[in-house]
């Protein structure tokens, strides 16, 4: 038989499309070619497939050999495509039977001496086989990843000699088992160490629950990195479906897939000079960025106002859409982009504006120009601005000897409003869309009046006007209070302290 039929898949965001490997050998000079919209990698799989056959004690056929990647129209990169492209080649050529190639999906690298080399993506791959129900074969280094999928039964082998003999039935490949714990919940750090801050750390409590969008504002040395490093520790575990989402972006990405933080919640605190590749993801062959790398966790951006107002204000559809869809010439990928933003910026540029201990050297002009990095687009998608104060000398000095409140406890409130908010609408608070308020989002007596009072002071846009609604009912369900009250409407209008600083400029 001169014809081999193989099964592989592509990589293209977060998804694995199949891709079939054709071989043809026909009669005709010696040589190799392959088709089917090959990126250099691809290309160069031929002499890597070339010494990994002879290097196997197998015979490399002196003919004329076509390799069609199909379908033809989707970019194929990396060295993914070793593995199928040589067992189709010892098909074609009947030195491996044929007949069980149908039931197998593969993907790995080849060494020249014929050993497989891990691929990225392999979590994505596992899942897009389970629903062809087909068996995947990849790399021993893979195998921790491609096992988190247990109904796939995917195999790994360490050599290509393995992967022949397996399906010539001579020795059977053992299966992939992942070795990760489903805790999650082991963290170096917790909400204990911080010293008072009870504002800030309510202010936490509220944006946790209800998935809100937060930023700290305050004078340098007040603890806002300390206590954006923390979120991640009362935050609700991850469900399995999320778990999933998360760790096939990092699978793709460049930093590579870690089974030991497969249900923790991420955490990306990217400095404040990335550009917006860096951020929102790109690259000539798309890559997630640290938004994508943040999904279904924490993304923290200390020292807000340092980043160029330009990249800042690439976050503006993800934080409405949850999804970034990067576009180029010859590529476009998608990502999720569901996380929670954290943000921290000082007031002024000498950070002291509103310090009554210190006086602050800024001129009205630079703290407008400093705060009007801010995009007000972007302003109106956080719906909460705390302020961070200095602590006093004496929680300073009595700060070890108090007892604080501790993540662990935090997060089980959380999760107890979050259980509230799913029974009642099925999602949190912060994903409820505008036509879900009216229906949610019920005010008691008295509450109206507040919120219309709170708008002609404050000149809020309807984005803020909603949004301070989903803060307060979040606030209502921390309490299990049925209805929103003015107190709620009330605390919700105090965690809106840049309009306030703003208001004090003369």
């Amino acid at each position: 038989m001169s014809l081999a039929v193989v099964f592989s898949r592509a990589g293209m965001g977060i998804e694995a499309p199949l891709v079939t490997v054709e071989v043809h050998l026909s009669h005709g000079l010696p040589c190799l070619n392959i088709v089917g919209l090959p990126e250099a990698a691809v290309k160069e799989s031929k002499d890597r497939v070339r010494s990994a056959i002879i290097n196997s004690n197998f015979e490399f056929p002196a003919r004329r050999i076509t390799i069609n990647l199909a379908p033809a129209d989707l970019p194929k990169d990396g060295g993914r495509f070793d593995l199928p492209i040589a067992l189709g080649i010892l098909a074609a050529s009947e030195q491996i039977p044929t007949d069980r190639l149908t039931h197998f999906e593969f993907i790995g690298e080849l060494a020249l001496t014929g050993e497989l080399r891990p691929v990225k993506g392999s979590l994505p791959v596992a899942l897009a086989c389970t629903a062809s129900n087909r068996t995947l074969i990849v790399p021993k280094d893979n195998a921790d990843e491609a096992g988190l999928v247990p109904s796939n039964n995917s195999q790994y082998a360490s050599h290509l000699l393995e992967v022949c003999k397996s399906l010539s039935q001579q020795q059977t490949l053992p299966a992939c088992e992942s070795k990760t714990s489903i805790n999650g919940q082991d963290f170096s750090v917790d909400m204990a160490d911080v010293i008072a801050q009870e504002s800030a750390k309510r202010a936490m409590l509220i944006a946790a629950s209800g998935k809100h969008h937060l930023m700290f504002i305050g004078p340098p040395g007040t603890g806002k990195s300390m206590l954006a490093s923390r979120m991640p520790t009362i935050l609700s575990k991850m469900s399995e479906a999320e778990a999933k989402e998360s760790a096939s972006i990092y699978s793709v990405s460049h930093l590579g897939f870690d089974a030991q933080k497969f249900f923790s919640r991420k955490y990306r605190d990217p400095h404040h000079s990335c550009s917006a590749p860096a951020l929102i993801g790109g690259g000539s062959q798309p890559k997630p960025g640290e938004i994508s790398l943040a999904h279904k966790g924490v993304l923290f951006l200390d020292e807000l106002t340092e980043f160029s107002r330009q990249v800042l204000d690439n976050l503006r559809e993800p934080l409405e859409t949850g999804r970034v869809t990067i576009s180029r010439a010859a590529h476009q990928a998608e990502y999720p982009a569901d996380f929670l933003l954290l943000a921290a910026t000082n007031p002024c540029p000498c950070g002291h504006f509103g310090n009554q201990k210190q006086h602050c050297r800024c001129t009205p002009d630079q703290i407008r120009r400093y705060l009007s990095k801010i995009s007000g687009p972007l302003l109106d998608r956080i719906d909460m601005q705390v302020e961070v104060p200095l602590i006093s000398q004496d929680d300073l000095l009595n700060g070890k000897n108090s007892r604080h409140i501790t993540s662990f406890d935090l997060r089980q409130s959380v999760e107890a409003c979050q259980r509230v908010q799913l029974q009642r609408q099925g999602r949190l608070n912060g994903q409820l869309e505008s036509s879900d308020i009216d229906d949610f989002c019920v005010l008691a007596k008295g509450s109206k009046d507040l919120l219309t009072k709170a708008l002609t002071q404050l000149n809020l846009s309807a984005r803020s006007y909603h949004r301070i609604l989903k803060v307060s009912r979040t606030i209502a369900d921390l309490e299990q209070a049925p209805l929103i009250e003015p107190k709620h409407i009330s605390e919700t209008l105090n965690y809106r302290k840049m309009e306030r600083y703003l208001a004090q400029l003369p």
